[in-house]
């Protein structure tokens, strides 16, 4: 099949094909974002809940990398604090906030653990780049 164009597969989800491509006008991700913040939301899709928490844990990594390096917090409390507040706030988020089964989703520990290591790598490097550029002389 060299040359020719690979046949896309169909999706039961045709709005997850819309955000996937970056169609939609931007009108869906509001809508995904909205449920996200929104009390005790129906999701339909747990691919879509389980994105939401991935991006969350994103968004605390950085946040967290950014003080921790302006703070300047050190070492292994530095370390500590943040797989606490990461953890915690975001089990938070799926038991009080959504109020989801996590039975659906594996079980509170994969929820927890939803996209954990990535946000650790994240939370480093933002927190080393901070800490480095503020306190390095």
């Amino acid at each position: 099949m060299s040359g020719g164009r690979r046949k896309e597969e169909p999706t039961s989800h045709p709005q997850q094909h819309l955000v996937a491509n970056g169609g939609g006008g931007g009108a869906l991700k509001g809508s995904l974002w909205g449920k996200a913040l929104r009390s005790d939301s129906a999701w339909e899709d747990k691919d879509e809940f389980l994105d939401v928490i991935y991006w969350f844990r994103q968004i605390i990594a950085v946040i967290l990398g950014v003080i921790w390096g302006i703070v300047p917090l050190k070492g292994f409390v530095g370390i500590a604090i943040f797989c606490l507040i990461n953890a915690g706030v975001l089990y938070l988020y799926f038991s009080s906030f959504q109020q989801i089964d996590e039975e659906e989703y594996g079980g509170t520990w994969e929820l927890t653990k939803e996209g954990f290591m990535t946000s650790f790598a994240l939370f480093l490097v933002v927190w080393i780049i901070f800490y480095t550029a503020i306190h390095y002389d």
